[in-house]
């Protein structure tokens, strides 16, 4: 088998629908979708399951965020590619085609991610970054720095424009299975963010090359899905404290211990907001 697109889903059951009408339309032969359903507690996705018979559903009894997740999607998967794809997304006509197209052109393949667009088709940065650098991380968390956003996100490719970029979004991430398996697919420390932003950076350290392709786009409903809550706030920072620790702590120790501040201090400001 070609192609195997690997989608965990929570409790997005309107989204999801609409990216499996898009890939049962879209899909190339010889490829299959697996839907890994992180214990939704709508369970509405046991009727998903039924409206899309040709497509596997993994209805699993607790939620094991999302790296485990898509781990465990990916070692049952018969593709010689994988596809890991965000529930609240769109594909459109050209997307598998010219993946593929663009895959066969480049050297030392990674992955690849393509250009995001949101609900109103405006641009998400975060389809082409750098990797977080102490500085571009504070950047990133606060807005007051000089330099906000120019560290963080690649500015030097253009949304449109293809080319080798250092770290992709976990919402479209294309690679070889074998790659995958090597690079010992997602961090499993994380429950959730920061994951492609770990692979990523791992694929770097193997010696892959990882790369944008702005020639197509998918739609990504950033964030409608997602729940601004106490649990949120702790799975986001947890997310960047573990790549803080586990890529910054052995290099600079005493910047370590200043971003950690940081995070905790953004941590606590997010929860008092909450509370207003």
């Amino acid at each position: 088998m070609k192609l195997s697109v690997i989608i965990v889903s929570y409790n997005a059951m309107d989204f999801l629908v609409k990216c499996l009408d898009s890939l049962q339309k879209h899909l190339p032969e010889d490829s299959e979708v697996i839907v890994f359903d992180n214990n939704s507690p709508d369970r509405e996705i046991e009727n998903i399951a039924e409206d899309y018979p040709s497509m596997q559903f993994i209805l699993n009894p607790e939620n094991l965020g999302f790296g485990r997740a898509n781990n465990r999607a990916v070692s049952l998967a018969k593709g010689e590619w994988v596809l890991i794809l965000n529930p609240d997304t769109i594909v459109y006509q050209d997307f598998f085609p010219t993946l593929f197209s663009y895959a066969d052109s480049v050297e030392n393949l990674g992955a690849i991610g393509v250009r995001m667009l949101d609900g109103n088709g405006d641009f998400l940065p975060e389809s082409k970054r750098n990797i977080p650098s102490p500085y571009a991380s504070f950047s990133k968390l606060f807005s007051w720095f000089n330099g906000v956003g120019k560290r963080y996100y690649n500015e030097t490719l253009q949304p449109n424009e293809n080319g080798k970029v250092e770290i992709l979004s976990g919402a479209c991430m294309f690679m070889k299975k074998q790659v995958y398996e090597e690079v010992g697919g997602f961090d499993e420390q994380y429950f959730m963010y920061g994951e492609d932003i770990d692979i990523s950076y791992s694929l770097l350290n193997l010696g892959y090359q990882n790369y944008y392709l702005g020639e197509v786009y998918i739609t990504h409903f950033k964030g409608e899905s997602t729940v601004k809550d106490e649990k949120y706030l702790k799975n986001f920072y947890g997310a960047m404290e573990i790549f803080i620790e586990k890529y910054h702590k052995p290099k600079n120790p005493f910047l370590y211990y200043v971003m950690l501040a940081g995070l905790k201090l953004k941590h606590k400001m997010g929860k008092l907001k909450l509370k207003n």
